[in-house]
């Protein structure tokens, strides 16, 4: 009986759900007031607004990381920001090249990777993606 107990008390621990410090950290972000751009030779612009949710615990600074899906061997730049618990980054944190695909639409990939300081051998806390199409 004592094993049988042990089985039903750990399967219920198994399907219990995830406790709050378990979420999927996540980023979403908006372009903002950017200038349209569609000639391939993108603006120097300032950080779009990201909302951030369950950032990792021990993370002192996020990283932001813009990829063009469609042309991923072009380097958008991004930048790093101290993180306090915010749940917000407004524009201005840091600039990168906008996105100006030089036909129709792209996708674009903001990734925020948590770092748990700013040296070279920072630890990851943590990753989240969001992608848009532009324009």
């Amino acid at each position: 009986m004592k094993i049988f107990s042990a089985i039903l008390l750990a399967a219920a621990l198994l399907a219990a759900p995830q406790s709050a410090h378990a979420q999927k950290f996540t980023v979403e972000f908006e372009w903002g007031n950017i200038p349209l751009c569609n000639t391939g030779s993108p603006n120097t612009v300032k950080n779009p607004i990201f909302r951030l949710k369950n950032v990792p615990k021990g993370t002192k600074f996020i990283s932001f990381t813009l990829t063009d899906i469609d042309v991923p061997s072009y380097n958008h730049g991004g930048g790093t920001v101290p993180y306090t618990g915010q749940t917000e980054i407004k524009p201005g944190a840091f600039t990168y090249e906008s996105p100006c695909p030089p036909s129709g639409s792209h996708t674009y990939e903001w990734e925020a990777t948590g770092k748990d300081d700013d040296g070279f051998f920072s630890g990851t806390t943590g990753t989240a993606k969001a992608s848009k199409s532009y324009p």
